[in-house]
């Protein structure tokens, strides 16, 4: 089965098993897909939900790839991405966060 992701679905990164369930994170909302411009390479471009709310790219087949479990054998996660549902208290922690950078 293929997995796929549109805009505005809210995704984590693996390392977000790494760190306090309260905060926010390695958690990004899914802008779309980019084309390079040269290669012609799909790349996924997507936004933190965190710190300064950066956008961010990488190529597609990168950001659908599975976790090297080798390497993080810790890791639950399956996926380097994976759709996730904002809890209320997240989406109550980005909020406040957008707020005071006057992102909002």
């Amino acid at each position: 089965m293929e997995r796929t992701l549109h805009k505005g679905d809210i995704v984590r990164h693996f390392k977000r098993e790494t760190v306090d369930s309260n905060s926010t994170m390695y958690l990004y909302e899914i802008k779309g897909i980019a084309i390079h411009s040269e290669t012609k390479e799909e790349m996924m471009l997507y936004q933190g939900l965190y710190g300064d709310f950066l956008l961010y790219v990488r190529p597609l087949k990168m950001f659908m790839s599975e976790v090297d479990h080798e390497k993080y054998p810790a890791i639950i996660q399956k996926y380097r991405f994976e759709k996730t549902t904002l809890t209320p208290q997240e989406k109550e922690n980005i909020q406040k966060q957008k707020e005071a950078l006057h992102l909002d």
